[in-house]
């Protein structure tokens, strides 16, 4: 589920933005046949994900490094839980400690907030999906942190399908005209989907032929009206500030698919700290 070249770079990043030239501290207080081991541990209640790249960063330093984990991704564990045990060189392990611990910590805190939404509406057939609102450079890390945790993937990228927001309608002149224009340039596969924020705009947008409608910071009563209309024409998603405690009214108006930019864009990051074993 992750493109390992793609993973690579992002860690190779996130060590040369660590080590500019070496490591002052470690390469000039630890002997380079130094061996140690550690352990990983939850500090708090929550769902992991990004084991396999916790472990590649210190792969990527010394690949003689072992990492024994006790759970797997999407696992919940509890306060106290060992995650895992690390054993190899001192100075790959104290050079990877903070990158590795902070993608772990970050994907861990995205895939428990993700567990949460998923769970609550694990009865209704609605979708909860994410946004491109993610930490730039760690996008695709994010993602599946995302679906670890229960939820789905909107797009990944601007390239990846066609989503015709405000501004593009502005600067388009209007609903149809901006899904005419787009769908005599795109390819026959290519979903379109557009926003609107009016139940009008929604009978113009199936009018027009756009296959997803995002409604955008409608009302109760505006989804539910929505979806009357727009049931079996058009794929539904609900979108704009919707929190865990809106989450069973949206769902109730039956919508296909609830977004949720706090997935990834306000998450705390699960508290998780590694200790050398003496």
């Amino acid at each position: 589920m992750l493109n390992w070249i793609l993973v690579d770079e992002i860690i190779k990043n996130g060590l040369k933005e660590d080590i500019n030239n070496i490591d002052i501290t470690t390469d000039t207080l630890i002997d380079d046949e130094s061996k140690s081991a550690a352990q990983l541990l939850a500090k708090e209640e929550g769902v992991i994900a990004g084991l396999n790249v916790f472990e590649r960063v210190f792969k990527i330093l010394d690949q003689d490094v072992v990492v024994k984990f006790n759970v797997k991704d999407g696992d919940k564990v509890d306060k106290g839980t060992v995650i895992a045990r690390i054993e190899g060189s001192t100075k790959a392990i104290l050079k990877g400690e903070r990158l590795a611990l902070n993608l772990l910590q970050r994907m861990s805190g995205i895939a428990t907030v993700s567990r949460k939404y998923s769970d609550i509406v694990k009865n209704f057939p609605v979708r909860i999906v994410d946004t491109r609102k993610t930490t730039p450079g760690l996008r695709i890390l994010e993602k599946y942190a995302v679906r670890v945790g229960g939820a789905y993937n909107h797009r990944f990228n601007l390239s990846e399908s066609v989503l015709i927001k405000d501004n593009h309608i502005v600067a388009a002149g209007g609903i149809k005209e901006a899904i005419h224009n787009v769908k005599g340039k795109i390819s026959h596969t290519i979903k379109v989907e557009i926003e609107v924020e009016t139940i009008e705009g929604l009978k113009e947008a199936i009018e027009a032929g756009a296959d997803m409608v995002l409604l955008d910071n409608m009302s109760l009563e505006e989804m539910k009206k929505a979806v009357e209309i727009g049931k079996g024409k058009v794929i539904l998603e609900a979108s704009g500030g919707i929190t865990l405690d809106d989450l069973v009214d949206v769902a109730k108006t039956g919508v296909d698919i609830i977004s949720v930019g706090a997935l990834t864009h306000s998450v705390k990051a699960m508290d998780i700290s590694l200790k050398f074993i003496s």
